[in-house]
């Protein structure tokens, strides 16, 4: 069996903002650094190219001011986070508008121990939805489907 591609998708009463989610998660043990010394953020610009680009932590005010911009507000952005603690990370996926916002587990995603090949996606919303009900979490959507 191939790779699993995970989503678990939010929605949210009012539009959420990059900084207030990753504002939110912080305290909770996610980081925008991925690595030591690196975070990254894709655009997807009106050409419809999903351009990813590095950073550094020291440009993280930058990064999310230019994420949450109003001229971005048309486009998807997303934000790599990562918890150390977990060892797991992945995207935050913010869709136009920002009412839905996706996380899809890609950096050393947990897969469920008896069954390799599928995500253990309740560990990923155990870690995530607390903190987003503060940002007006009102549901979400978790699945996973074969590449």
């Amino acid at each position: 069996m191939g790779n699993q591609q995970a989503d678990i998708a939010f929605t949210f009463q009012r539009p959420a903002t990059v900084r207030g989610l990753l504002e939110m998660l912080t305290p909770t043990g996610w980081s925008a650094v991925e690595r030591p010394g690196h975070i990254s953020y894709m655009i997807n610009d009106a050409d419809d190219m999903h351009e990813w680009y590095d950073s550094t932590p020291d440009r993280l005010d930058a990064v999310l001011t230019e994420l949450d911009a109003t001229a971005n507000l048309p486009y998807t952005v997303a934000l790599n986070i990562y918890h150390s603690q977990g060892g797991t990370g992945g995207m935050l996926m913010f869709s136009a508008q920002r009412k839905e916002v996706s996380f899809l587990p890609t950096v050393d995603r947990r897969s469920i121990p008896d069954a390799p090949h599928f995500t253990d996606l309740a560990r990923y919303l155990h870690a995530l939805v607390p903190s987003l009900l503060w940002a007006g979490l009102v549901g979400y959507e978790a699945s996973e489907n074969p590449n």
